[in-house]
C-alpha cells in the first residue's frame, strides 16, 4: 500500500515538472526592457549607446513616424549565420524599439531566441538575448499571451493558406549576385515608389547582403504598403512593437527576396485577429501591395 501510494506521488510529481517544463519552453516576440521618464531623444541616444559599447554595430535609426525608433544593430557573428541556409541572412540583425508613449518612453527589444526558431536558425540564439538582457534589460517578455513552442515557431504559419518561412517574396532572379546588387542598390536609390534603403549589410555567405528598407505610401491608394499605416493597425496595444520594423530584402545567389508579409507580420504579431478594426483583414491588400512596392524597387521582374 505504501509503495503504491509513493509509485503514485512520484508519479504526479513528474507529471507536473514535465508540464512546467513544457510551459517554460514557450517564447514570446518581444521583450519590454525598461520605461524611461526622461526625454524621448535622451532615450534613444542612451540606448545607441548601451548597444555599441555592447559591441554591437549600429547599423540605422529608423523613424518611422512621430514617437518611434527602430535601432538596428549587427555583429559579426550574427553576419556569419548567413552560412546556415539560403534564408538565414534574414536573421543578421537585431531590432530594438524606443517609443513615446502616455507615461514615458519605452525600450523593448525582438528576442532572439523567438526570432531564430522562427526563421530556422540552428544556432543558439540565448547568446543573444542574454546580451540583450545585460545591455538593456532583461524586462517583460510580450507580443503573444500564451507564447510559442519552438515546434510551433519552426513550422510556423498563420492558419491554413498562408506562407511559411521558406515561402518568402521573389522580387528578382539576375544572372549574377553582383548583378542583383546593383540593381537593389540603383533601384532603392531611384524609384518612385517610397521604397528607401536604411542599410545594407554584407554577409558571410558568398557576398551576400541583407538591407533594411523603409515603405512610404502617399495617398489612399498606396497606404497599404506604407509602414506608418500598418502599424497603426497592429501596433496598438500598450506595450508598443516597432522592434518589428524595417522591412528586409535579402540578395543572395543572384535572387532578391523579403519575406512574405502574410508570414512576416504574422510571426511578430501572432495573436492578431483575422476580423476587425485591428485585424489581417483590414491589411488585406498589404501582402500584394508590399510585393508590388519592393519588386519596383529593386529592379526586379
Amino acid at each position: 500500500m505504501i509503495y503504491a501510494h509513493l509509485r503514485r506521488v512520484f508519479l504526479c510529481l513528474v507529471l507536473i515538472s514535465s508540464v512546467a517544463s513544457q510551459a517554460a519552453d514557450r517564447y514570446k516576440p518581444f521583450v519590454l526592457a525598461y520605461t524611461s521618464d526622461a526625454a524621448f531623444e535622451d532615450v534613444v541616444s542612451e540606448v545607441k549607446s548601451k548597444l555599441q559599447n555592447a559591441g554591437f554595430e549600429l547599423l540605422t535609426d529608423y523613424r518611422p513616424y512621430d514617437g518611434a525608433s527602430a535601432l538596428v544593430v549587427s555583429s559579426s557573428d550574427l553576419k556569419a549565420l548567413s552560412n546556415e541556409s539560403k534564408l538565414s541572412g534574414f536573421a543578421a540583425t537585431l531590432r530594438v524599439g524606443v517609443n513615446q508613449v502616455e507615461d514615458g518612453v519605452q525600450v523593448s527589444y525582438l528576442n532572439p531566441e523567438y526570432l531564430g526558431k522562427a526563421y530556422r536558425i540552428e544556432s543558439d540564439m540565448g547568446t543573444y538575448t542574454q546580451a540583450l538582457a545585460a545591455t538593456l534589460g532583461e524586462g517583460e517578455a510580450f507580443g503573444s499571451r500564451k507564447g510559442l513552442t519552438e515546434k510551433k515557431l519552426r513550422k510556423y504559419h498563420y492558419t491554413f493558406g498562408m506562407e511559411y518561412f521558406d515561402d518568402p517574396y521573389v522580387l528578382g532572379v539576375f544572372s549574377s549576385q553582383q548583378e542583383a546588387l546593383d540593381a537593389v542598390r540603383t533601384g532603392l536609390a531611384n524609384n518612385t515608389v517610397g521604397v528607401s534603403s536604411l542599410y545594407e549589410v554584407t554577409l558571410d555567405r558568398a557576398n551576400s547582403a541583407l538591407f533594411g528598407v523603409s515603405m512610404v505610401g502617399e495617398g489612399e491608394d498606396d497606404k497599404y504598403h506604407d509602414d506608418a499605416y500598418q502599424m497603426s493597425i497592429v501596433d496598438f496595444k500598450e506595450h508598443k512593437s516597432s522592434a518589428y520594423l524595417p522591412y528586409q530584402v535579402l540578395v543572395v545567389d543572384g535572387e532578391v527576396l523579403a519575406l512574405h508579409m502574410r508570414f512576416r507580420m504574422a510571426v511578430h504579431f501572432p495573436d492578431l485577429s483575422m476580423m476587425g478594426k485591428h485585424s489581417f483583414m483590414t491589411l488585406m491588400p498589404s501582402p500584394k501591395a508590399i510585393h508590388g512596392a519592393l519588386t519596383a524597387a529593386v529592379n526586379g521582374e
